[in-house]
């Protein structure tokens, strides 16, 4: 798989797995690599960057002696998830259209 796409891909998994519910890293890195490969030094950066553009945010709490910090989605975020689901119907469109049953 292209880099870039699997890059978008992963964003989009972090943030439909934030939509159910609060999660931290290990927990994240479990579920989201049933699916796609994904490791701590992938994922890290990743949970970074959308902290940064505002698409989650994070805080922290005590679990079994020692912090534990939890990322949560934001309106920002649940805007990104609306607007890949427009664009994965573009592309089923598009596929559709490619392997011509777009009849």
């Amino acid at each position: 798989m292209d880099a870039q796409m699997k890059k978008g891909l992963l964003d989009v998994c972090v943030l439909a797995l934030l939509n159910h519910g609060d999660s931290y890293g290990y927990e994240l890195i479990s579920k989201i690599s049933t699916v796609i490969d994904v490791s701590e030094s992938t994922l890290y950066p990743i949970l970074k960057r959308l902290e940064g553009v505002g698409q989650l945010v994070t805080y922290s709490r005590e679990y079994n002696g020692r912090l534990r910090r939890y990322y949560r989605i934001t309106p920002e975020g649940k805007r990104r998830l609306k607007d890949f689901d427009e664009e994965w119907q573009e592309m089923q469109r598009i596929n559709a259209f490619v392997h011509g049953e777009d009849k």
